[in-house]
């Protein structure tokens, strides 16, 4: 796998795909941040913040990450499929993806705790884990060691692409929400939730292309 023709690769379809991705996953990227910012305005607490936007995020995010993948999958076989069957599908995959993806933060944040590279390591083993159960039909466990099996090997590549891509992100979405913490208009927030879940996805698209490129088909 070559870093350089896999972000291009990956960049190419979600430039040329971005109009349906936004389509597809922005309304819940949005409705998302709206909930969240409910919350806050009548719990009118800011001690349990992390916990709920852990909540909402489990709410919205596994449905629009699983529509994603679905999207992905289906674009890569030349199919073209229809918003609603997608998210229809996603649904049916909310609750084990929900399960996946409090499981995956709690490693990681485990790892994290150890010092950032055990996270880091964690993140990796992992990576593959959403697209294993949302494409295969793995159960939250099996997806995760799975992940650890087809990770093997190709440690560094896939660590290659976690700071290329992952970090950055990261890192623009702490200085957005270090810009915006000073403010208090709801619209200008909720616009910005949304730009960083747009650039978010670019990661689980390059990830899927590493996935198709690494993890051997199924018979």
């Amino acid at each position: 796998m070559q870093l350089l023709s896999t972000l291009r690769e990956a960049w190419y379809f979600y430039s040329r795909h971005l109009g349906s991705i936004v389509l597809l996953c922005l309304p819940l990227i949005l409705t998302e941040s709206v909930a969240r910012l409910a919350i806050t305005y009548f719990t009118g607490s800011q001690d349990d913040l992390q916990l709920q936007d852990l909540l909402v995020s489990l709410l919205f995010y596994p449905i629009y990450t699983a529509a994603l993948i679905l999207f992905l999958d289906a674009r890569s076989r030349g199919l073209v499929p229809h918003n609603n069957e997608l998210l229809r599908q996603a649904l049916q995959r909310w609750l084990p993806l929900a399960i996946l993806s409090g499981c995956s933060a709690m490693l990681i944040m485990l790892g994290s705790s150890l010092m950032v590279l055990p996270g880091l390591w964690v993140m990796v083993k992992v990576i593959f884990a959403e697209y294993l159960l949302v494409l295969r039909g793995l159960s939250p466990l099996a997806a995760l060691k799975e992940s650890f099996v087809a990770t093997r090997g190709h440690f560094l590549q896939i660590f290659s692409v976690v700071l290329v891509v992952v970090l950055p992100l990261w890192a623009f979405d702490f200085w957005l929400g270090g810009t915006l913490q000073t403010t208090a208009n709801p619209l200008l927030i909720v616009l910005s939730d949304g730009l960083s879940g747009l650039l978010q996805l670019f990661a689980t698209v390059v990830f899927f292309r590493v996935y198709m490129l690494l993890v051997p088909p199924r018979p």
